[in-house]
C-alpha cells in the first residue's frame, strides 16, 4: 500500500485572525498604501571586473590557437614526451573558460 500524500495549503496565520488585525502603517498618511521591501530577494552587488572586457577574446584567441599549436607541436617536436598533450589540453581549457566570461 502506498504511503499517505502530503496536505499541501493549509492556514498560513494564526486562527482567529482577520485582515482587519493588521497592524497599522507607523509612517506615512493613512490613505496612501506603501509596499515594504522585502527581504527575501536581495539583487547582486556589481562586482569589479579584473580583467577589461577588451582583453577576453584577445586571452581566449591566445589560449586556443596556443593549445592547439602545443598539441601540435607534440607530434612533430617532442616525440617522447606527453607534456606538450597536457600543457595544450588546459591551454584550451582555460579559452574555453575564458570565453564564458565573455559578454
Amino acid at each position: 500500500m502506498a504511503p499517505p500524500k502530503r496536505k499541501t495549503g493549509g492556514r498560513v496565520t494564526a486562527k482567529g485572525t482577520r485582515p482587519s488585525d493588521r497592524p497599522a502603517a507607523s509612517r506615512g498618511r493613512a490613505d496612501h498604501h506603501e509596499v515594504a521591501a522585502s527581504s527575501r530577494y536581495t539583487p547582486k552587488k556589481d562586482r569589479r571586473q579584473l580583467i577589461p572586457p577588451s582583453w577576453i577574446p584577445v586571452i581566449m584567441l591566445v589560449l586556443l590557437i596556443g593549445g592547439g599549436l602545443l598539441i601540435m607541436a607534440r607530434y612533430l617536436i617532442f616525440t617522447n614526451s606527453n607534456w606538450p598533450t597536457l600543457a595544450g589540453l588546459i591551454a584550451i581549457l582555460g579559452g574555453l573558460y575564458t570565453a564564458t566570461k565573455w559578454q
